[in-house]
């Protein structure tokens, strides 16, 4: 289904991006994958990749630096001879209530899930318009649709992230480029295990289908946004959470 493709992910070392780092490989797409802090976690994603016959390599890039992923996006291209797929999942938390959230805490979700998400679709678009095809995924949230208290940075970041999917997919259209998110519910991942269980069951209390999803619920809506499957769609909000947000 991606045979010949090279696909750029970040944060492609845990969680949901290794899920989608893996997926995609599985297609046939050779993975660029992008880590900040967790080198380990990216190796082993690449090595597996590796392992099953698929082409892999890491790259470490802090997305909320606006030079270093340019850095990173030409030598992706360099490497691979071209760059057909980019997946925004780079993200972070600082949870903490409204009256007790400090400026950092706001700056550095915004700056890793928002900006993060604008540098690399600015650096990768340029390359995408001249070879006048492309597809691009945002990794957005279902906080970014309804809320979370507790989450005034992230679901405001995850919210930032659909309206700059939007207009991307608008300005990019005419040049064969599409732009979609995909906004997740709560994933059974390494940032949800570590809630406590009353917290879990509240959060299960809120999902018609009862129970939490699985990074590879989300890998899978991403392959297909990146295949010719998804070729008339553009500019959409995928919520793969459970019901959560109907």
């Amino acid at each position: 289904m991606l045979e010949g493709k090279v696909a750029l992910v970040t944060g492609g070392g845990r969680g949901i991006g290794r899920a989608i780092a893996l997926k995609l490989a599985a297609y046939g797409a050779a993975v660029a994958v992008n880590y900040c802090g967790s080198k380990e976690k990216a190796e082993e994603v690449a090595d597996l990749i590796l392992k099953n016959g698929g082409k892999a390599k890491v790259y470490a890039c802090n997305v909320a630096d606006f030079q270093a992923s340019k850095e990173m996006t030409e030598q992706v291209i360099k490497d691979f001879g071209g760059l057909d797929i980019l997946v925004n999942n780079a993200g972070i938390t600082r949870d903490n209530l409204l009256m007790k959230m400090s400026e950092e805490e706001f700056d550095m979700v915004l700056n890793t899930n928002l900006k993060g998400t604008f540098h690399t679709m600015r650096h990768v678009s340029r390359y995408m318009l001249k070879q006048r095809k492309g597809k691009i995924i945002n990794i957005s949230s279902v906080s970014g649709i309804l809320g979370n208290a507790g989450q005034a940075n992230y679901a405001a970041s995850k919210a930032g992230v659909l309206g700059l999917t939007k207009t991307a997919a608008r300005e990019l259209a005419s040049r064969g480029i599409t732009v979609n998110a995909i906004a997740p519910g709560f994933v059974e991942t390494d940032m949800t295990k570590v809630l406590k269980k009353e917290v879990q069951e509240a959060a299960c209390s809120q999902i018609p289908l009862g129970h939490f999803g699985k990074a590879e619920d989300v890998a899978e809506m991403a392959a297909f946004l990146a295949s010719d499957k998804a070729a008339y769609i553009t500019g959409q909000v995928f919520c793969v959470d459970g019901g959560m947000s109907m």
